[in-house]
């Protein structure tokens, strides 16, 4: 199970950091990632990592401004952006693989999911 948190209001030029608990011994063993999705839009992939954290994976939208990283002591993911605009408005989801096999950027490749957070961006 994984939990999603750190969302909130944030103002254009901010910076945030997400963050995704999760339970289970099994969380350590597998590639993750964070997505987000806007009203009437498909869930977007944003950055992916592998189970060791020596391996990521981002999104051409993120890319230079957002850093995923995971502490799998603490069974946790985490996903850094700054300079923060509007078009980041969205609902953020974390979700992991159900085996450690490779970053996929596809919604359908990953198995778990957070029940998401939202994050406002006001200009």
């Amino acid at each position: 199970q994984l939990q999603a948190s750190g969302g909130g209001l944030v103002q254009a030029g901010d910076s945030l950091r997400l963050s995704c608990a999760a339970s289970g011994r099994i969380f350590g063993s597998l590639t993750a990632a964070w997505f987000r999705q806007v009203p009437g839009k498909e869930r977007e992939f944003l950055a992916g990592i592998n189970w060791n954290g020596t391996s990521t994976y981002y999104t051409d939208s993120v890319m230079g401004r957002s850093t995923i990283s995971r502490d799998n002591n603490r069974n946790a993911m985490y996903f850094e952006m700054n300079s923060l605009n509007s078009e980041d408005t969205a609902v953020y989801y974390c979700a992991a693989r159900r085996t450690p096999g490779p970053i996929l950027d596809t919604s359908q490749g990953y198995s778990y999911w957070g029940q998401g957070t939202l994050v406002t961006v006001s200009s």
